[in-house]
């Protein structure tokens, strides 16, 4: 079905949007899906915080074009589902890659990151990033691991005392 000039014009727009903002993107080629599996695909991306997109290859290499996504362009062949994450750059392999396990007609084609284009099989080394709160938090547990080991070792004399006077003190008790 032809699409009007404007609307290709709105598309293309759309998607540049999202691809300058985007942390990472992935492509998987989606024949055989059906409609009600999709709907299911988009709702758990919108909850993950990814962006999911069917759009002509013309169109997706245009808007593209002046991202870090440009790597993309002689890549796009056949009818892809472009997901691009926007919260982090695992969320969309992770998102992906889950749904690909439930439904072997969803085929990944090729994952982007950083301004590289990687192979399919990358889409489980991204998928195993942490998330930002993950990383904040492991981020923290590293910052703070030598300040509470400082704080141990300066309670441990006093504490070490403390249980010596009570081993005397139940000690005098027992005899």
């Amino acid at each position: 079905m032809p699409i009007k000039l404007e609307d290709k014009r709105v598309i293309v727009a759309e998607v540049a949007d999202i691809a300058a903002s985007a942390f990472s993107m992935v492509a998987a080629e989606y024949q055989g899906i059906t409609v009600e599996k999709m709907t299911a695909l988009r709702k758990k991306a919108r909850e993950e915080g990814v962006y999911l997109k069917v759009v002509r290859n013309t169109l997706a290499r245009r808007a593209v074009a002046g991202t870090e996504f440009e790597c993309i362009q002689d890549a796009l062949t056949g009818p892809l589902l472009l997901a691009f994450s926007k919260a982090d750059p695992g969320c969309a392999a992770r998102v992906i890659k889950d749904f690909a396990k439930e439904n072997n007609k969803l085929v990944v084609k090729f994952v982007s990151v950083g301004g590289q284009l990687l192979p399919a099989s990358d889409i489980e080394k991204l998928a195993k990033l942490p998330t930002r709160d993950q990383a904040l938090s492991m981020l923290m547990s590293v910052m703070q691991a030598p300040i509470t080991k400082f704080v141990r070792t300066l309670a441990e004399p006093h504490a070490k005392f403390v249980r010596t006077i009570a081993a005397i003190r139940d000690q005098k008790e027992a005899a």
